[in-house]
């Protein structure tokens, strides 16, 4: 069965709001069996447009990628980021 992911692309706006999301995010995450495969660290744009910040989450399937994001309570605490970054979430099927 393919993977699901959730990939964030993210610039903080607010450095000191910011850090109560991924410390309230990643055990809401976790319970819906994510595997934070990138978290931030460094990149290059070699090409076109991005955000500051990468994140890749690693899920057993895209469903469970779905329920992650779509949980009322992780839904909560994204307000959080939503007030302190200006992002980007994808939910995607891989291999």
């Amino acid at each position: 069965m393919p993977k699901g992911y959730i990939i964030g692309h993210i610039t903080v706006t607010d450095a000191e709001g910011y850090p109560e999301y991924v410390r309230r995010d990643t055990p809401i995450l976790e319970k819906h069996g994510a595997r934070f495969i990138v978290r931030g660290g460094r990149s290059e744009t070699p090409e076109g447009q991005s955000q500051e910040r990468h994140v890749v989450i690693e899920f057993d399937s895209f469903e469970a990628a779905k329920r992650a994001y779509e949980d009322p309570e992780y839904q909560e605490v994204a307000e959080i980021r939503r007030r302190c970054a200006d992002s980007t979430m994808i939910l995607v099927e891989g291999t």
